[in-house]
């Protein structure tokens, strides 16, 4: 059964901490500088605290439960503790690559080989978009002020499937689209005699050609027409009340925060686009955990929560899957005044589209390590996340070079406690 139509992305690139974020784990706290036990780390893979003393660091700010379900949310996200009943935490999560483009890669593809298409390109290919008059897949950044991760634009494309299915990247300051109105002395029917005859000349060389390049050139110039009013629309802040702009915590449209991210989101999910990512670069503090955190969730905590609450009141949370977390974790060993990168348990949540609120899935060990009770692999959120959507994860692919291409390769299986 299908119960999302669209999925919204909140990605923290760069890994926040799961320790100061929803894995609250006391026996840390308590052995705080002391040595770690070699027990848990012995042959195991660290980003770059291989050969040092490592040192317990316990979290940097406390948590309390919240809601009716009494999800234990940290104290550096109060706006985001007012909706822990719609909130479905996994706190097992596990992935394979401890650097942090190839672990974006393999959260957004699956894999680390280069040209595999992104989630979002799988979603549009197998689902295609609801909307005509925009990209069916759309891509905002935003940045705070430490933990600054560069993003690669591999993360968002369409890899061996054709590149009309590829992810467009909106600019988050200013306008979200450059050049989108017409020059000066071009009027709207004089445009539209040019993308005509475009189409035209591109129909001959697609027929001589059989190229599927081509018939994205000719669907592009056919959206960027479109776009030319669509977009100004989309954008037009002014018609949202102030109290609208206040829940999110929106000071400017179009300022380049991660605020303002989240309400165009909601703007975009409402007119159609089936997959929405918002990339927010601040959370790779291998130093100065204690303020990059709290400057990270500041930026994040209040949109987020007004995007759960704004997408419920609408009546559309029941079908947009909300994914929030990093590529990894970060290790609860020191590193210097900071957190290591750390594959072997980390925590993400999911919210609306399906899935049980509420609900906090797996455990990591009692200090939180590794990933020990119903540990989640990103191929299981993948197949997880498409059966939301009504799709069998082994069936959406594609053939290249004689093998089928899947988003979950040839691993994968759907958490079915995840799902209301």
């Amino acid at each position: 059964p299908i119960k999302a139509k669209r999925v919204i992305f909140l990605c923290m690139a760069g890994g926040p901490s799961q320790l100061e974020t929803f894995d609250w784990k006391p026996k840390l706290k308590a052995i705080d500088g002391e040595p770690f036990p070699e027990s848990f780390t012995q042959g195991q893979q660290l980003a770059q605290l291989q050969n040092t003393v490592l040192k317990a660091r316990g979290s940097v700010t406390t948590f309390r439960r919240h809601g009716q379900s009494g999800i234990e949310i940290s104290d550096l996200f109060p706006h985001l503790a007012t909706v822990a009943d719609e909130l479905c935490v996994i706190r097992s999560m596990q992935t394979e690559q401890i650097n942090h483009d190839t672990a974006h890669a393999f959260m957004n593809t699956g894999s680390i080989i280069k040209g595999r298409p992104s989630m979002g390109s799988w979603l549009l290919y197998g689902l295609g978009a609801e909307t005509q008059e925009l990209p069916g897949f759309v891509v905002l950044t935003s940045q705070g002020k430490t933990g600054l991760q560069p993003i690669s634009a591999r993360q968002w494309s369409s890899g061996v499937l054709p590149s009309r299915f590829q992810g467009i990247q909106f600019q988050s300051r200013g306008d979200a689209v450059h050049y989108v109105g017409n020059p000066e002395g071009v009027c709207q029917s004089t445009q539209r005699q040019v993308v005509d005859e475009i189409r035209r000349l591109n129909g001959i060389l697609a027929a001589e050609q059989n190229d599927p390049e081509i018939a994205t050139r000719i669907a592009q110039y056919e959206l960027a027409f479109k776009m030319q009013a669509s977009v100004p629309e989309l954008t037009d802040f002014t018609r949202e009340p102030p109290e609208m702009l206040e829940l999110y915590g929106v000071k400017q449209a179009g300022d380049g925060s991660f605020a303002s991210n989240c309400l165009l989101a909601r703007r975009l999910a409402e007119r159609g686009v089936r997959m929405i990512q918002l990339y927010h670069r601040a959370w790779d503090h291998h130093g100065e955990i204690e303020p990059g955190m709290k400057a990270g969730a500041n930026d994040v905590d209040q949109a987020t929560a007004a995007l759960i609450k704004d997408l419920k009141q609408r009546g559309m949370l029941d079908d947009t899957l909300i994914l929030w977390g990093g590529e990894f974790g970060r290790t609860p060993m020191g590193q210097g005044s900071g957190r290591d990168h750390h594959i072997l348990g980390f925590s993400v949540f999911l919210a609306g589209g399906g899935v049980k609120g509420g609900l906090t899935h797996g455990a990591t060990d009692e200090l939180g390590y590794r990933a020990v009770d119903n540990v989640v692999n990103v191929h299981d959120l993948h197949a997880t996340m498409l059966a939301l959507l009504g799709i069998d994860h082994r069936r959406l692919s594609t053939k290249f070079q004689g093998l089928n291409v899947r988003l979950t390769g040839i691993a994968g299986d759907v958490v079915p406690d995840l799902m209301a």
